[in-house]
This record gives C-alpha cells, structure tokens and sequence, in this order.
C-alpha cells in the first residue's frame, strides 16, 4: 500500500511523502508504479497492471540469468540457467506480489553480470566502463530496495584484502562505487534539502532493526510497536522542546534502534539465539508462516528449492575457489543471511539470491551431463 500511494504522489505531482514522513521508502519502485500508473491512464489502475509489470520484470530477470550462464560457462549452460530460472517458484512469486523485488531482481543480475564483465576485460577502459555500469545497476538496485547498498563496498573491500590481485579489484571498485554513488546522488541530494542531514537510504532503519531485535522478538516480522514508539516520541518533544534536533521522522528513527542495540547489549544470549531462528527462516525447505503450509505448496516449493540449494552450493564450491565471478553468485547469499539474521527473516528474503545460484546448479547439471556422456560414449567403444 505504502508503494502505491507514494506512486500516486509522483503521477500526481505531489511531494514524495507517506503522511508526515518523507524518507520513508526509496522511491525506486513507486517510481516504476508511476510509469505503470502513466500506461494505463489512470492514478488508480486495477492492481493487475502492477501484476504485469511484474512480469515483465521477472521476464527480465530471466535473461540476465541467462546472460550471466552464457559468460561464465558457455550458450548451452546459459540458457539451461534461463529456463531454470522462468519456472522456478520461487523466482516467479517476486513477479506476482506488488513488492520491491520485481524491479529488485533484474537489477541485482545486471549488476553482476557487469562486475563478470569488468572483471574478465581485457583492456582497461573496458573494464572500467563495465564497472561503472555496474555501479549504477547497483545503484538503481538500492533505490529498489536499500539493503542492496553494503553489498558492493563489503565485496570490494574483502576482495581487496583477501585477494592476490588486489590493485585490480581497487580499480574496478572504485569505478563501481562512482556509478553506484552517481545513481544514488540524486536521493541523497533530495534527503539532505528536505531533513538538513545527509540520509544513505531511509528514515526506517531504526524500526527495522528494533522489528528484528526487541524484547518480544521471534524472527518474523510484527511492526505494532511503531505506534508506541511514536506517542514516547510526541511525549518527549512536548516535555523537552529545546532539546529536539531534526525532524520527528529522525528523531523517532534514533529512538527505535537506539532502544534495539540497548536491548540487544542487555540480551546477547538471546540475540546469538534469534540469530539462529533468523537463519533457519531463510533457508528453510517451506513457508514459514502457518498461513502457507499447505501439503501442495510446501512440495512445490521444496522440490525446486531443495536441488537448486545443493546444485548452487556444490558449484560455488566448485568454482568459486578459483575464479571470482563465480564467487559473485553465492556472495548475494551470505551477504542477505548475514543482514537477516540481525533483521527479521523469511524465505522471501533469500529469492533474489536464489537466481545467481541458478547459473551456478546449471553449471553443475551441464558437467555432470557431460561426464555422463563421455562415460557413455566410453562404453560404447
């Protein structure tokens, strides 16, 4: 809902806010709900058009699901990875819900495939513009949804201290995150006019954290305690008004994850032990909640889910040890655990990881087939 009606604000006109708040969402996705809204001639369309535009942009995912199989091994492996990815379950829910990650998901994959590609140029210059692509695939990404930010930097900056080609990945790196602070200038510009301070993404990281690390935390997501963090804050501004700096939006974020790390200080057992819940939600076999547990849906997602973990994990293991950009495709996915086992968790949070890992179990499918052919045509002789 919040998405929709920041949509409308934009085909309207309007300021970019949700009520009172005005650094409340990204306006990546509202932005392509107005595109959406601007097709169909209307500020209000059935929610059916968002439905296709989602579709189109999971069409989208699975090209560059191919793109990226066809780089890193070869045209067969690539479109294996593509038809894997166009009837995977879990990579075709993204396109159906009006959430972030329909327009999320084709962005992460361009932004990988531009880092393979700037990674594997030969000339300089190329590989360069390939990472200043990439930066602003990652950029756009963000502004889709904010948690993609720490991705590029923490890469570049493992890849700087781990690897023996570390004057390679700070050139490549720092044309990245040129794209990828040119894409997100214009929001930090737009947050800075509007608070007076320099805001990297929104103005919820404090409810997410407090939603993830709080007292009656259980690894799902339960945002009721918003509303009672707001009347503290009202309380406070009227009993303290000379002591208030910035907007109630920044104030009522500083109060949240400062009550969460308080929390979390006083409670570390507790916190090791949600880290856990956290982490077998993500990476569970079937939905989470009792509400999607029925008998069909749970072999539906558990047949696709299940070879698709051990094919991905078994080729990164294969792979990744020797050659970076196969490294990239399971990096989404410690990268997203890591986050949600501090913020709340579900297995909705690992399906853009899930299409990197595609290209890698295709990769493995296409070796075994290959071996078992030759073992054939070995017999036969």
């Amino acid at each position: 809902e919040s998405y929709w009606t920041l949509a409308q604000t934009i085909v309207k006109g309007e300021p970019f806010q949700l009520g009172d708040t005005r650094v409340f969402r990204t306006p990546g996705y509202p932005a392509v709900l107005a595109a959406t809204f601007w097709v169909a001639g209307s500020d209000d369309p059935p929610v059916m058009w968002a439905r296709a535009t989602g579709a189109l942009l999971g069409t989208l995912s699975v090209a560059g699901v191919w793109g990226l199989g066809r780089m890193l091994f070869d045209n067969t492996t690539g479109t294996l990875a593509a038809g894997m990815a166009a009837v995977f379950p879990e990579a075709i829910a993204p396109s159906v819900f009006v959430l972030s990650e329909a327009p999320f998901c084709p962005l992460m994959v361009a932004h990988l495939f531009c880092w393979t590609a700037a990674w594997r140029s030969e000339g300089r210059r190329v590989a360069w513009l390939w990472a200043g692509l990439g930066g602003l695939a990652a950029g756009g990404a963000t502004l889709m949804r904010p948690s993609w930010l720490l991705f590029t930097p923490l890469v570049i900056g493992a890849a700087v201290v781990f690897s023996s080609q570390r004057w390679r990945h700070v050139q490549i790196g720092g044309a990245m995150l040129l794209g990828l602070a040119l894409a997100m200038s214009p929001w930090w510009v737009r947050n800075y006019q509007v608070t007076g301070h320099f805001v990297l993404t929104t103005l919820q990281v404090g409810a997410s954290l407090y939603d993830g690390l709080n007292p009656n935390a259980n690894g799902g997501s339960d945002m009721r305690f918003v509303e009672e963090f707001m009347h503290e804050q009202r309380d406070f501004d009227e009993a303290h008004p000379d002591e208030l700096t910035g907007s109630f939006e920044e104030r009522l974020d500083r109060r949240l994850g400062d009550a969460s790390l308080a929390w979390a200080r006083q409670h570390p057992g507790r916190v090791a032990e949600l880290a856990g819940i956290k982490f077998f939600r993500i990476w569970n076999v079937w939905p989470n909640d009792s509400d999607l547990r029925s008998v069909w849906l749970r072999l539906v997602i558990a047949v696709g889910y299940v070879p698709l973990l051990v094919g991905g994990l078994w080729g990164a293991w294969r792979w990744g040890r020797r050659d970076g950009p196969f490294l990239l495709c399971i990096l989404p996915a410690v990268y997203f655990t890591a986050l949600h086992v501090v913020f709340v968790s579900s297995i909705r949070y690992r399906q853009p990881a899930l299409l990197p890992m595609i290209v890698l179990a295709a990769g493995v499918v296409m070796q075994w087939h290959s071996r078992r052919s030759d073992d054939e045509r070995s017999n036969i002789s």
